[in-house]
């Protein structure tokens, strides 16, 4: 995600696989090696990798108005990428839903139905159980029809047959997931090849009646430091209400996985108390950011996982994490925030406009809502992501966000963080990735968004939540 500022580690590769970093990577996104613990080495000059060659067919982002706010979209080709090897990316649509079925595209679009990405859902627990009396543990195992093997897999060691016959003696071992063969040790890292096997966090789907989240890894993470919460409840009316929260865990922070998922958890908990009980939606949003800070705020005290109270001279932020949310109730459209996650209006009519409803806790925004430079500028500034609200012990000061809206027509309320509005920046690109059914199939659309990001670069982990909202038809439900 946009981080808060942190100091830079000073590496362009990771130490122990090459794959390039980021300055404000605290893991290595190929195989999870700690870049904390490395002596911060000098500054060196800037070695931008290789943009990718050909992109991906997605529609020409339209002219740009000077006088409009939102900043020119993002599309495949803009972003660069290597393997770990140092080679260009492939440029053909990432697919997550296993072997290409005979007559189809075999880069990955469908050639039947309606014609929208289809992103099936992965499943992160892919590593297979060693069966004893199966067949040699050599031959690789078919790939889940849900889950793909990791992208730095094609650069593992080859399978050694004594470890494969190991693993495979080994009753109720795991294989791993890259080589499949190695034996994945109780840390979760195979000892075959090194690689660290997938997370139950790493894709992540749920949907209710009336609405559907999805979240990923993305391609450069080892791991998933997105949360979110999706719940229905009712008011003391008996009308249905809808919330969905979407949090963001701060990278630089220590155990940003553990926070978001907390503000997660004690926010929607705390919607579903208050809503039922007749607190207004804005309200009831505003106590239900609160609770969330306390939760993050409460990770500080105890001990982390991640093993830094075991080095005291490591530096080490308090948990932290954005948090935004969204709550259909009583013909009401409110969001809370803290942080740079947005909520956006779609409307289902889409020659009406759509509309971004959050305002980002950034350096960039502070840039211009004071009128110190113009948006265009504030974010091609190496700051512009900065972070200047979160949720943790270290925060400045806890300043929700809140706003409520009356939307008069039908529409969808995308919940997300930056791993997927960076390659939909603007309402109107927005607007043009969502699919059109999407108040009707919140599930899929959600998939959509996703893969449309995963096909984006995928460089941060992406999360968004769907929400219809329905406009009753004038005179609808009178006597």
């Amino acid at each position: 995600m946009s981080q808060k500022p942190k100091p830079s580690h000073g590496l362009t590769v990771c130490p122990d696989c090459a794959e390039p970093l980021e300055s404000g990577d605290r893991f290595c996104g190929a195989c999870g090696h700690d870049l904390t613990a490395v002596p911060v080495a000098g500054v060196e000059p800037d070695r931008p990798t290789v943009a990718i060659g050909t992109p991906v067919a997605w529609p020409d982002a339209p002219p740009r108005d000077p006088g409009s706010l939102s900043t020119a979209t993002q599309h495949p080709g803009d972003l660069p990428g290597t393997d770990s090897g140092g080679r260009d990316l492939p440029t053909m649509a990432v697919r997550t839903d296993g072997p290409v079925p005979p007559g189809a595209d075999p880069a990955g679009r469908t050639t039947s139905g309606s014609g929208d990405f289809e992103l099936a859902a992965p499943d992160p627990r892919a590593a297979v159980r060693a069966d004893p009396a199966a067949a040699p543990a050599t031959k690789p195992a078919p790939a889940s029809a849900t889950s793909p093997a990791p992208a730095s897999a094609a650069h593992s060691p080859a399978p050694d047959p004594a470890a494969a016959a190991a693993a495979a003696a080994a009753p109720g071992s795991t294989l791993c997931v890259a080589c499949r063969a190695g034996r994945v040790d109780t840390d979760g890292y195979c000892e075959n090849c090194g690689h660290a096997q997938p997370r139950e966090r790493d894709h992540m789907e749920r949907e209710l009646g009336s609405v559907a989240a999805v979240s990923d890894r993305g391609l450069r993470h080892h791991r998933n430091e997105d949360a979110f919460a999706v719940s229905a409840t009712t008011l003391p009316d008996g009308s249905p209400a809808t919330l969905a929260i979407v949090c963001d865990g701060v990278s630089s922070a220590t155990r940003p996985d553990e926070a978001s998922a907390a503000a997660a958890e004690a926010a929607g908990a705390s919607l579903l108390a208050a809503l039922p009980r007749g607190t207004h939606p804005q309200q009831a949003m505003h106590e239900a950011i609160v609770a969330a800070a306390e939760a993050v705020n409460s990770l500080a005290d105890e001990p982390g996982q991640d093993g830094a109270e075991h080095d005291p001279h490591r530096h080490r932020n308090a948990p932290a994490c954005t948090i935004v949310g969204s709550v259909v109730a009583d013909g009401l459209l409110v969001v809370g925030w803290v942080g740079d996650s947005r909520v956006y209006w779609v409307p289902d009519d889409r020659a009406t406009p759509a509309a971004r409803l959050t305002e980002d806790d950034s350096w960039a925004a502070q840039m211009v809502a004071a009128g110190l430079m113009n948006e265009a500028e504030a974010y091609a500034d190496e700051r512009a992501h900065a972070i200047t609200g979160w949720l943790g012990a270290d925060a400045y000061e806890l300043e929700p966000h809140t706003a409520a809206f009356k939307p008069d027509r039908s529409g969808v309320v995308v919940v997300c963080t930056d791993g997927l509005w960076n390659y939909a920046e603007g309402a109107d690109d927005m607007a043009r990735v969502v699919p059109a059914d999407a108040s009707d199939r919140p599930l899929h659309s959600a998939q959509v968004l996703v893969g449309h990001a995963l096909d984006g670069g995928g460089h941060d982990n992406i999360t968004v939540a769907l929400v219809p909202f329905t406009v009753a038809p004038q005179g609808a439900g009178s006597a």
